[in-house]
């Protein structure tokens, strides 16, 4: 499976990305600011998502709205 963010680059295990837009979490008041960054993303069987881990949490996100760093 080839995961891709925004730009068409390649996604891999334990990478670091950046988010291109503000975003809301869902079912909490957290937003995650345009240029906030992510290390050590893991991949999920779904290609247009991606698991990574903020603290203690672990959230799911688009890649339409990432981009690799």
């Amino acid at each position: 499976m080839l995961v891709r963010d925004s730009n068409g680059n390649e996604l891999n295990h334990g990478d670091s990305i950046q988010v291109i837009k503000d975003l809301k979490v869902k079912g909490s008041s957290d937003v995650f600011k345009r240029g906030a960054t992510f290390k050590g993303i893991r991949l999920t069987d779904n290609e247009e998502e991606i698991e990574c881990g903020q603290g203690r949490n672990t959230i799911v996100l688009k890649t339409c709205f990432l981009k690799k760093s």
